[in-house]
């Protein structure tokens, strides 16, 4: 066995673990959008250009979703509470750095050794779950609790970037981890235990080098297309460059002594579909997270903090759709049909949000699609992330739970940079197709009508992209439950009483 941390099974201890890997989880998410709001604040304190600016939100997730894989592999080979607690001291020390920032490439800096250190940590964190809770009751429970984490703290980053930044310093925003990262910390040097490994970890090094610069290619290319043209050398190069090193990572990982990720973990359906699936559900919540911020502030003239309040109805839909979700509904019929209804009810939202115009109040056109996009994700991101994670083997479970997050990392990219393409072609096509109108209305008129058109279209688009992840969550996913309280889970042994749990090495212990 490769890894042998061990927490003990006591009911108290397991959901307090819960408590420090959900409050780990949601430093990590916070910070994909905490410094958003605060950036113009940071641009005007540290004098950097309005070029360079988007460099401080895509060093972070370069270095994240570049090394997850990495991360995830060695939180296998090295032991998971040793991971989980490094990644947490170095992404508090960084943060701690990063918000002292004195000039641009400080900051810079600071934000992609974050992204390193969360690379190691969120892999942890979610392996973590998955071997303490093994029962399916309790692990509906915690992942539905987890799931709604992972996909609603995106939007309270964006609540508590605003504050922070109005009534502190946008410097908060990267102070606050200290407190987050802390609390985690002491949490899990307490409650987690760790046994000396037997086996020697080997790692894939030529794997490790061609994944990582795969991936790295593919989000800063697609990051590079948000605010460059397509046919850009940096963008398309960028992803050529992408697409190769991973097709010759994969053709290497059948091959390997030692693969970096055994295709044994990607290639059952289950998980394939689940990886799939948190692709495509990033692509649409990260986009809508995009345009509705652009929605918000620009076209009804609110203000950071009521920005960060009016998103909170998706995290309240998103928790309660996750919940129950992975509780009552999995239990029963298994990922197929959740995730598939999912995916429509979002891409409805969609449609729904595609109906925006340059007047539309808050209360007519955003607050239903917003819930309703919470109610779907939370349908598709907590049972996604339950499915991705079972059945692994306990050596594996740090890779398959870093795939998840690769999935989550460069639906988000990709996206974001795709979806605002799209939104401003169709902005600058209208202002084309009317600028004669401009004599008659305004040019001010004009462009919020532009805007309106821009953000209709984008959410056209995230419709059918949606629509089309329903389609594949059907195909992919294989009909039935995904447990049942008699059957264990594969490559796990065990089953006592109606309930199974994994191998472990001594007494009544789980695998962390």
């Amino acid at each position: 066995m490769t890894d042998v941390n061990t927490v003990s099974r006591a009911p108290d201890r397991r959901w307090l673990i819960l408590g420090v890997i959900a409050i780990a989880q949601l430093m990590v998410i916070l910070d994909l959008t905490v410094m958003n709001i605060a950036l113009p604040s940071a641009q005007r304190a540290l004098h950097f250009s309005t070029v360079d600016r988007q460099w401080v939100v895509t060093a972070y997730s370069l270095a994240f979703g570049s090394l997850l894989l990495l991360g995830g592999r060695l939180a296998d080979l090295l032991g998971r509470k040793v991971t989980f607690l490094i990644g947490l001291a170095g992404f508090a020390g960084v943060s701690a750095i990063g918000g002292a920032s004195v000039n641009f490439t400080m900051l810079v800096t600071a934000r992609a050794c974050q992204g390193v250190f969360a690379a190691l940590l969120v892999p942890s964190a979610l392996s973590l779950l998955t071997t303490t809770f093994t029962e399916p009751k309790d692990r509906g429970k915690a992942f539905g609790i987890y799931g709604a984490i992972a996909a609603g703290g995106s939007a309270v980053g964006l609540l508590l970037g605003g504050a922070l930044t109005e009534y502190l310093s946008w410097r908060w925003t990267l102070y606050i981890n200290l407190v987050f990262a802390g609390v985690a910390f002491v949490g899990g040097a307490l409650l987690l235990q760790r046994h000396p490994s037997r086996v020697k970890p080997k790692l894939d090094i030529p794997g490790v080098v061609m994944v990582s610069s795969g991936l790295f290619c593919l989000v800063y290319g697609f990051s590079n297309a948000a605010t460059h043209d397509w046919t850009t050398p940096s963008t398309y190069g960028f992803l050529i460059a992408g697409v190769a090193l991973l097709i010759v990572f994969a053709f290497w990982q059948g091959r390997a002594p030692n693969p970096l990720l055994p295709p044994r973990v990607v290639l059952d359906r289950n998980r394939g579909g689940a990886y799939l699936s948190m692709f495509i559900a990033a692509s649409g919540m990260f986009g809508t997270f995009l345009f509705l911020t652009y929605y918000l502030q620009q076209t009804l003239g609110y203000s950071p903090v009521v920005t960060g309040f009016a998103f909170l109805p998706i995290a309240g839909g998103i928790a309660t759709s996750a919940n129950i979700s992975t509780i009552v509904l999995m239990p029963r019929v298994g990922p197929k049909p959740v995730v598939a209804t999912g995916m429509l009810v979002a891409a409805g939202a969609a449609v729904w949000f595609a109906q925006l115009g340059a007047h539309t109040g808050y209360v007519g056109g955003v607050l239903g699609p917003l819930i309703m996009t919470g109610v779907g994700l939370g349908m598709v991101i907590a049972p996604s992330i339950n499915t991705g994670t079972y059945g692994v083997a306990p050596q594996d479970a740090g890779v398959a739970s870093a795939s998840v997050t690769v999935g989550q990392q460069l639906g988000a990219s990709i996206g974001t940079s795709l979806l605002n393409t799209i939104f401003a072609s169709a902005v600058t096509s209208y202002i084309a197709a009317h600028v004669a109108s401009a004599r008659l209305i305004g040019r001010q008129a004009l462009a919020g009508l532009a805007l309106a058109h821009g953000y209709d279209t984008a959410f056209w688009w995230t419709a059918g992209i949606l629509a089309g992840g329903s389609i594949v969550a059907a195909i992919l996913f294989r009909p039935g439950p995904l447990f049942s309280r008699n059957t264990p889970p594969a490559g796990q042994a065990g089953n006592q009483a109606g309930d199974w749990k994994p191998e472990v090495e001594a007494g009544p212990a789980i695998s962390a």
